[in-house]
């Protein structure tokens, strides 16, 4: 066992234990990942990250992420999770802009206002879903087919399979059946109101959708609270399928009682990046 600092930051909030708690790890060197994916499985959280020197030429630091029983190539909160508690810790960029490595290769991070945000990594599968996939999950989560409005492959690690409903209101009434949606990433998203049209939305409300992210969990489906991987995708298809303005903020967690923002811009260049606010809810050591 060796002592090593550790942080607990809650992302996509301003406001602690309003978002989705990471636990990072900042020095992981040693640890096998057998030591990794037990303390993962222990943390009772939906990811855990372990900080290591990078092995690719620009990068700043490689990233290890886990969930329970497995490892992810690239996951969006504890990316941005990851960079807070580095910089924080007192990481240095060697460019302008941060670099990590992970499983999917180098993911670039930038500052935006007292945000972080990433650059949306490319999807390994787009375009529509299979019409069986459509049919099996409208069934689980308890809709008609038809209002299944639009549909696709969000695949950017995560093999998240994504359905646009008719609103917001239908996306938080949402009570999925485990045992037909066994299997799949599920996300799930409704606009609030029209999107892009100003005052069609509630007065104050700055969310243009509604997300939700379901997969299978220990103990059936479980849901994320806020999922940066997901809305990545999400916004790579619904503002090239014209869904959505290039820039946007999506809700997400409000089933759950959190308040996740996810800040979504597409700039001049054309690519998307995924920001949101980081916290640091617990920072110490930990015995590994």
């Amino acid at each position: 066992m060796t002592t090593r600092p550790f942080k607990q930051v809650d992302v996509f909030t301003a406001v602690p234990y309003l978002g989705n708690p990471l636990a990072v790890v900042l020095d992981g060197q040693g640890l096998s990942t057998e030591d990794m994916q037990h303390f993962t499985n222990w943390t009772n959280l939906s990811e855990a990250t372990f900080l290591l020197p990078p092995t690719q030429a620009g990068a700043d630091y490689r990233v290890r992420i886990f969930c329970p029983g497995r490892e992810l190539p690239f996951a969006g909160h504890p990316t941005l999770g990851s960079c807070h508690a580095w910089l924080q810790a007192g990481g240095r960029p060697k460019a302008g802009h941060v670099v990590q490595e992970c499983g999917i290769g180098l993911v670039k991070l930038q500052r935006d206002g007292d945000r972080l945000a990433f650059a949306a990594p490319p999807l390994r599968k787009s375009g529509p879903l299979p019409e069986a996939d459509v049919s099996l999950i409208a069934r689980g989560l308890g809709v008609a087919r038809d209002d299944i409005t639009d549909h696709a492959w969000c695949d950017n690690g995560p093999n998240w399979r994504g359905v646009m409903l008719r609103s917001a209101e239908q996306v938080l009434a949402l009570q999925p059946d485990a045992t037909v949606l066994a299997g799949l990433d599920i996300g799930v998203v409704g606009p609030r109101g029209k999107v892009g049209v100003v005052g069609s939305r509630s007065p104050g409300d700055e969310c243009a959708f509604e997300v939700r992210a379901f997969f299978p969990g220990n103990n059936g489906m479980a849901e994320d609270p806020v999922t940066g991987s997901l809305n990545a995708a999400l916004a790579q298809w619904l503002i090239g399928a014209g869904h959505a303005p290039a820039s946007y903020i999506a809700s997400q967690g409000t089933a759950l009682g959190r308040a996740g923002r996810v800040h979504v811009q597409r700039d001049a260049a054309g690519d998307i990046w995924i920001g949101g606010s980081s916290v640091t809810c617990i920072d110490g050591t930990v015995e590994l």
